[in-house]
């Protein structure tokens, strides 16, 4: 059963959903990063940067990419008043058609 919510309670912002999936997003990008980093240093080697400075390159590019988009893709996904306006045609029901303009195969 879901919660009331009372007069002058809001959920979180734009802001705050920005946020939020930035975060969840680094999170993620940070692990994928640390795998492939780690794949990558163990095929190829480290490179001349050496082995930590390369993983860390590897993870801080996958977090800032992974951030940013699903960063971007929460604060699209907002469930803002113009939005649902926007979607309300969507989920209409199906327009019946009268029965004397239905074609039948048997006359």
């Amino acid at each position: 059963m879901p919660v009331p919510v009372g007069h002058g309670m809001s959920g979180p912002s734009t802001f705050d959903k920005l946020k939020m999936g930035a975060m969840m997003g680094g999170s993620v990008g940070l692990i994928i990063g640390f795998i492939f980093g780690a794949t990558n240093i163990i095929r190829f080697g480290p490179g001349p940067n050496g082995m930590l400075r390369t993983l860390g390159q590897y993870m801080v590019g996958s977090a800032a990419t992974f951030g940013f988009f699903m960063g971007i893709g929460t604060t699209i996904r907002t469930d803002s008043p113009i939005a649902k306006e926007a979607m309300a045609g969507y989920h209409r029901r199906p327009m019946m058609m009268p029965r004397q303009y239905v074609r039948r195969s048997n006359p």
